[in-house]
């Protein structure tokens, strides 16, 4: 029986002080201001995960306990040596600008240690957060590091590796790809391609040229005084969908023949954004808002380079009133997500590039919902020479305004919706949930 989100808090967790681990090698880069973009700046926040693994033939026991902490520090600096602004800070330029300061100081590494069996910790990744140290002494994103690394063991084998990064530095797909070159040294290979480090390929341009409206940026005045509802207890709660249930909406979304078919990612979050509306009890009249994060890299022209270190993804939204959108059939709600994914194309990333430029980048979430899919993020490839994760995936969920898609542990065709609510609205969400 594993330790449930409630009781999770039982365990103790040791950690030892943080160290930094630098650069392998000198890369020639120290002094020097590493550009970001309008997009990577765009999204201040830190993003943690956890990456589980059970006990092998090599760790029964925690007898190698140096070995394995060995190994993954070895090819932290190792891979920092390609992915060198990593091991730098968060800076001003001259124009009040962020930017990475190449110091070269290194990523910040910690060991720990938990007094239980790792399949004590249970599957619920979100509330794993004292797997991962997040710097807890930055108090604006500017002072977290791109990278702090938490290796937590656990009696009789098998450890936990939690990464916080800062998302200036990291989108999801960027993560996923410094993780498993890191995993690739750890286990002896060379990289198999090299990160493409130039973001100055998504400078804005000069001058710069607005082509949309960009109305993921619009302010929404709160009608219905939500802030009130936050004041309650907020609380999360993940969601399975499997198969079934994912068809079900689809055909719920097309029976009316407004639509001929629709995407799972359209369904489910015209599912979850109308749902919450409901739960939330807004306002007939409440003018409301989804922003959907879609990845970018693809869409522009040429897409991006192939495994492009940056921020590649795009802010998308679709407006409505409550009102509308709650008693009209689903494919109301699927057609305003299928016209706001539609809306990104490589004019609109530029437009919005430019926009941020001359307009910074300061979102209303008033009324508002993100919706972020991970379920394309390939966690389960990760492997620093003890085998592949058996879980991994997300911890906490910043924000209140936040549905996270996520695949299911062990089913890869089921999705998981994690949300959080304010406690009462949290119980109409649930019944909502029962389709």
């Amino acid at each position: 029986m594993g330790i449930s989100k409630d009781n999770l808090s039982e365990i103790t967790v040791e950690r030892g002080e943080p160290t930094l681990v630098p650069p392998a090698e000198d890369t020639n880069k120290k002094g020097a201001f590493y550009f970001l973009s309008n997009i990577d700046i765009k999204f201040q926040a830190k993003v943690r995960t956890v990456y589980c693994f059970k006990p092998s033939d090599q760790n029964q026991g925690g007898g190698d306990d140096e070995v394995l902490v060995g190994v993954i520090k070895n090819a932290l600096s190792k891979v920092l040596v390609h992915y060198y602004p990593v091991a730098g800070r968060l800076a001003m330029d001259s124009e009040g600008r962020p930017v990475v300061d190449c110091t070269g100081e290194g990523a910040v590494f910690v060991e720990a240690k938990a007094d239980c069996s790792v399949e004590e910790i249970g599957n619920d990744t979100v509330a794993m957060e004292k797997l991962v140290y997040d710097t807890p002494d930055a108090k604006h994103v500017l002072e977290v590091p791109p990278l702090a690394a938490q290796v937590t063991k656990f009696k009789n084998g098998g450890f936990v590796l939690g990464i916080c990064v800062n998302h200036f530095v990291f989108d999801g797909a960027t993560a996923m790809d410094f993780i498993n070159h890191w995993g690739e040294i750890a286990r002896g290979f060379p990289l198999k391609v090299s990160p493409f480090l130039d973001r100055s390929i998504l400078r804005a341009r000069n001058p710069p040229q607005i082509e949309f409206p960009h109305t993921e940026f619009s302010e929404i005045e709160d009608i219905s005084n939500t802030n009130d509802l936050y004041t309650e207890e907020m609380v999360y709660e993940s969601f399975s969908f499997d198969l079934d249930k994912l068809e079900r909406l689809k055909t719920a979304a097309t029976k009316d023949g407004v639509l001929v078919k629709c995407s799972t990612f359209e369904a489910l979050s015209a599912f979850i954004w109308r749902s919450r509306t409901q739960a939330l009890k807004l306002r007939h009249d409440q003018k409301i808002k989804v922003l959907l994060v879609v990845d970018g890299r693809s869409k522009f022209d040429p897409p991006l380079p192939e495994h492009y270190f940056g921020n590649g993804v795009a802010l998308t939204s679709s407006h409505s009133t409550a009102g509308e959108l709650t008693e009209k059939p689903l494919s109301f709600a699927v057609q305003l997500i299928r016209e706001a994914i539609q809306r990104v194309t490589d004019h609109y990333m530029k437009s919005a590039i430019d926009y941020l430029q001359v307009n910074g980048g300061n979102l209303s979430m008033n009324a508002t919902l993100i919706i972020s899919s991970w379920t394309r993020l390939s966690f389960e490839t990760t492997d620093f020479g003890w085998g592949q994760p058996y879980l991994a995936g997300r911890t906490s969920l910043p924000g209140k305004e936040l549905a996270l898609f996520l695949s299911h542990p062990t089913n890869k065709k089921s999705i998981n919706v994690l949300i959080s609510f304010p406690t009462s609205s949290m119980k109409i969400f649930q019944k909502l949930m029962h389709i």
